[in-house]
């Protein structure tokens, strides 16, 4: 496990585990893993979008668990906590190199579903970020799903790399490579999300330096970018893999992303769009 200890930042986040909060109106723009709506159109739409939403609609997205269950910061809140604010170190010096100021994300823990600015965040969407409202949603349960169904091996480093890729897609909005057009090409799309891991590779590579990694580590990370990989996603739900509906990319180009950003630990490596 990494020593975590070493990194003494803590980042913005919000306990809404066990927090019985109804749905709340309005569209679901959000950006990252998505996994049904990845799963959704990987699959060429054979998802029925409709019926998962109607469900939260009748649970009222409520979670089975009390809030008495959370009180107080657990293992888990204070993991995230830091992690999230070793990546906000991080982009905090890129930021101020460039001569900008960097906006620190506020990230949410939930079970089953909440409200967003981006009208609701649920467990079957998976870890996204909202640009609405620059926060991150995770359901720590999703690290289960990825690995009983797609095989990843899990771990604490896997787990902050899913983070951190979403943090990236928050660095994204804010340099304005999100949110110039309402529609992308699939080509586009699988661009931002391929630039998100290698935004990943580059807080892997400054938490490298310090020592928090064990030697090996940093494959928990690899393996997770090649489990949310389109063809693996695709290969377990389809049984095929179907280039012309990928959204984030192969496993390989996952993995390579990642790599470039940790090898490299620099931005102007990370131009995902002139590949």
């Amino acid at each position: 496990m990494a020593d975590w200890s070493k990194i003494l930042s803590k980042g913005d986040v919000e306990d809404r585990r066990g927090s019985p909060l109804a749905i709340a109106g309005g569209s679901l723009g959000v950006l990252g893993i998505g996994f049904v709506l990845l799963i959704n159109i990987l699959s060429g739409g054979s998802i029925d979008m409709n019926s998962v939403l109607n469900q939260l609609q009748t649970s009222g997205g409520q979670s089975s668990l009390t809030s008495e269950e959370f009180a107080g910061a657990d293992t888990y809140e204070t993991f995230t906590s830091t992690v999230l604010g070793s990546v906000n170190d991080v982009w905090k010096q890129v930021f101020v190199k460039s001569g900008k100021t960097y906006v620190e994300p506020k990230l949410v823990l939930f079970r089953s579903a909440t409200s967003s600015g981006c009208g609701v965040a649920t467990s079957q969407v998976g870890p996204h970020y909202c640009p609405a409202d620059s926060t991150i949603y995770i359901d720590e349960t999703f690290y289960d799903e990825l690995q009983n169904k797609f095989g990843a091996k899990g771990g604490d480093v896997a787990e902050a790399y899913v983070l951190s890729h979403e943090v990236g897609h928050h660095v994204q909005y804010q340099l304005g490579v999100l949110g110039q057009s309402s529609s992308q090409t699939y080509e586009e799309s699988i661009a931002v999300e391929l630039q998100a891991d290698c935004f990943a590779g580059i807080w892997a590579h400054s938490v490298a330096s310090l020592g928090v990694f064990e030697p090996g580590e940093i494959n928990e990370a690899l393996d997770a970018a090649a489990s949310v990989g389109d063809d693996r996603i695709q290969e377990v739900v389809l049984g095929r893999s179907r280039p012309e509906n990928w959204t984030h990319g192969s496993s390989k180009q996952r993995v390579q992303w990642f790599n470039v950003g940790y090898t490299k630990g620099s931005t102007s490596a990370c131009n995902t769009f002139d590949a």
